[in-house]
């Protein structure tokens, strides 16, 4: 039998120097073909949208990933493919931010960090809100006030019915405690606002009931000093390094020290009535609650160790309103005190 009348190997058929001595064709090549029905072509990189080969037939080195591809059947996935079970490749993960109102450029800003501040217009803007919302609740404060004051039968009426006051100290304790507790009702508009509203209209209504029992001369004069403090240590907050939000635990003992004394001075004063002990109680309260402003008022503008988050305005105007009226309220009795 000559060598022609066996079929050539796959190699053989592939060289060319291999060649019918009668001119006929090369017979194919034993053997499954590949995909496609044709013998492959020499390893080369595919393009986007090919299939590629089946594990049969792998290429020496691993095809690299190509878009649109399918990643090769069965074995170990080619170089530039994810593994088996594996979810597909994400882009790293950027953390989100708050989005914030734009600051005239079009892009939205946003904080580094909780209570942190980037943009000086986003300060602004929250200081605005808060002192607009601050200047409402001292308005309907002041003109409570007035009323309880001047109006005679007003007057009259508030002494005579002391449950209306001891009704709005319990409802200024609730809406105080959810206000500054509870997260959800404080952010959630318009329940904050109708909460703030209730709670101004409950310390309204205790600030005017104690102003009627003073003169109106006193009242007159504490409202002044309570303005010219609150300015100056607005602008002294303003203008100073010295940190207050710093010293968080020295305020916390302050009002514990407050409270303390105000609940021993009330059980004292039910037996006997002692001047000079009221006295130092309001001095003690005013100065604290003077600190306290102090303190919350640059928790307000930021730029300080801890600041108060943009989303919470009703917060920071609910503590710089408390504590200008309490600076009303204990320099009031010690004006009160002094002239009787």
């Amino acid at each position: 039998m000559s060598k022609s009348d066996f079929p050539p190997g796959y190699d053989d058929s592939r060289s060319p120097l291999y060649g019918s001595q009668t001119g006929d064709p090369a017979p194919p090549a034993y053997g499954f073909p590949a995909y496609g029905g044709q013998p492959q072509p020499p390893p080369y990189a595919p393009g986007p949208g090919m299939y590629p080969p089946g594990p049969q037939t792998q290429p020496s080195a691993p095809y690299p990933g190509q878009p649109g591809m399918y990643p090769p059947p069965g074995g170990a996935p080619g170089s530039g493919y994810p593994a088996p079970g594996m979810p597909p490749m994400m882009p790293p993960f950027i953390p989100p931010v708050m989005p914030m109102p734009s600051s005239g450029g079009g892009e939205p800003e946003g904080f580094a960090a909780p209570g942190g501040w980037d943009s000086m217009a986003v300060r602004h803007t929250f200081i605005r809100k808060v002192y607009l919302i601050l200047a409402s609740q001292l308005l309907v404060t002041v003109a409570i006030v007035a009323v309880f004051t001047f109006v005679h039968p007003v007057r009259v009426f508030v002494r005579e019915n002391p449950g209306i006051y001891w009704a709005s100290i319990a409802v200024y304790l609730v809406t105080h405690i959810v206000l500054v507790c509870c997260k959800g009702p404080r952010r959630r508009f318009p329940w904050n606002l109708i909460l703030l509203a209730i709670f101004t209209l409950a310390m309204s209504y205790m600030t005017g009931t104690m102003s009627s029992y003073y003169d109106t001369k006193a009242v007159f004069l504490a409202l002044g000093i309570t303005v010219i403090v609150c300015i100056i240590v607005t602008m002294f907050c303003f203008q100073t390094k010295v940190d207050f939000t710093s010293c968080g635990g020295l305020f916390c003992v302050l009002g514990i020290v407050v409270m303390v004394t105000g609940i021993i001075t009330t059980i004292v004063l039910s037996f006997k009535y002692i001047p000079w002990l009221h006295m130092l109680y309001a001095a003690i309260g005013a100065i604290v609650y003077t600190l306290f402003l102090a303190y919350h008022t640059q928790l307000l503008i930021g730029n300080r160790k801890h600041s108060i988050s943009p989303e919470e305005y009703v917060f920071g105007a609910l503590s710089i309103y408390v504590d200008i009226v309490q600076i009303f309220m204990f320099l009031l009795q010690i004006i009160g005190a002094a002239s009787k």
